[in-house]
């Protein structure tokens, strides 16, 4: 009895500490209302700018899938996509509310994508068990990337 004790009281501490050593993963998971008008959400969704610097590092990362089907201004990275529109230039061609709506949810723009949803939770298909219910990216990281596409002028 005293080991079954134990291991709660182990397990709670752990699950204290990674509460208290992630205070923003809680909010992270509530999505912050925005407006969309015609092709963009012309207001950032934090109500600040994001960091270039940490959306690049995003765009780059596997896990948020950009370079599996995009190509762009990254000559450090192998194997980048073909499968969608490169994002060198991103910034010229679109404004920054629509380079938003296209990272929020862009089967608005087109119902067939395949591009992943990545702030949107309800009426989703084909979503896998750990991530139902929450959206890929903060909103934070969706402003961070924001900000870095729309810096890609060339």
């Amino acid at each position: 009895m005293p080991l079954a004790r134990t291991a709660i009281t182990f397990a709670g501490v752990c699950l204290a500490a990674a509460v208290f050593a992630l205070p923003g993963a809680a909010r992270a998971q509530e999505l912050l209302t925005y407006v969309v008008v015609n092709d963009a959400i012309p207001e950032s969704l934090t109500g600040m700018p994001g960091d270039a610097t940490r959306g690049r590092a995003l765009v780059l990362e596997r896990t948020s899938t950009c370079i599996l089907c995009h190509s762009g201004p990254f000559p450090e990275t192998r194997f980048q996509g073909d499968l969608a529109p490169s994002l060198a230039g991103a910034g010229r061609r679109w404004s920054v509310g629509q380079l938003r709506l296209r990272l929020v949810d862009a089967s608005r723009l087109n119902p067939a994508t395949i591009m992943p949803s990545y702030y949107r939770v309800e009426g989703l298909e084909r979503v896998g068990a750990a991530w139902r219910g929450k959206p890929i990216l903060s909103a934070e990281q969706i402003e961070d990337m924001v900000t870095y596409l729309a810096s890609l002028r060339e």
